[in-house]
């Protein structure tokens, strides 16, 4: 996961905002107690609106504790803890895994390769706990580079690609809400996917990167890649806000029991304002 899914923090009250950090802080310790110190760096925001959602089903109350950390030391910081924090932590441990695997093989990166010896414990331990899950993400993950390895010309084959891994994780985490939760994943996956092309346009065709718009709609070298973003941003705004509108569907069709606003806030405000940002070009 690539860090866009994230709250408006303007529209966002104090105790929500409070426990939104809460379930961050809470998947940076379990990630830090569990696998290390190092791992802590794969941690995204992401993972926080992965461990709220799948929680916002259950009956069973947050109970945040006040505790320190290492980046905090002085003034104690609210940590909330459950399954769902475990499984997200756990999720990302997985990524990262994976991630670590690519630069091993692609780039020769020796940081990458003595980092996995540092981990190979834990994520064969992973494989013993989620088998479907991270036989599904290892092919998703595969299936996904070779279409990029090829300049796959299809968004909607990459897209999909992604898409499929992000159904599998939400899925995994929530299986008595298969349905809805494959249809938000998807789609979340789906807007993740195109989020993160638009958002690298100009960088990828400077440094010759692969990035599926360049292919989709016919960048021609020495054309300016403003004018090009610019020319294909009508196509990128209706898909991108087709599948915020899909993913507000599903979220809209569950029983949720616990920080709907906190939801509510990153589906039609946190999501929306990234999507306007990416398409602007202005994305900090």
């Amino acid at each position: 996961m690539l860090g866009y899914v994230q709250i408006y923090k303007p529209d966002l009250k104090v105790r929500e905002y409070e426990t939104y950090m809460g379930y961050y802080c809470g998947i940076c310790k379990y990630i830090g107690k569990k696998y290390g110190q190092l791992p802590r760096m794969s941690l995204s925001y992401d993972a926080a609106f992965l461990a709220i959602a799948l929680a916002s089903v259950v009956d069973s109350p947050d109970e945040p504790v006040q505790e320190h950390c290492i980046v905090h030391h002085i003034k104690k910081k609210t940590v909330i803890r459950n399954s769902f924090i475990e499984y997200a932590g756990d999720v990302m441990l997985i990524l990262a895994w994976h991630k670590l695997a690519d630069d091993a093989r692609d780039d020769n990166s020796l940081p990458a390769k003595s980092t996995m010896v540092l981990l190979k414990h834990h994520y064969r331990k992973l494989q013993k706990k989620y088998p479907e899950l991270c036989r599904n993400i290892a092919i998703g993950l595969s299936r996904l580079s070779k279409l990029e390895k090829e300049k796959c010309a299809s968004l909607d084959r990459t897209a999909e690609a992604f898409a499929k891994i992000m159904e599998v994780i939400f899925v995994g985490g929530s299986p008595d809400f298969h349905e809805t939760f494959a249809k938000a994943g998807y789609h979340l996956g789906k807007w993740v996917y195109l989020a993160d092309a638009v958002d690298d346009i100009e960088k990828d065709i400077k440094s010759g990167a692969y990035n599926p718009l360049i292919y989709r709609f016919e960048y021609s070298p020495g054309e300016d890649p403003k004018q090009f973003r610019n020319r294909i941003t009508p196509n990128l705004e209706f898909n991108l806000y087709q599948y915020l509108s899909v993913i507000a569907d599903a979220f809209n069709s569950l029983d949720i029991k616990k920080n709907k606003g906190i939801i509510d806030n990153i589906i039609y405000f946190g999501l929306n304002k990234k999507t306007e940002d990416i398409i602007k070009g202005e994305i900090e």
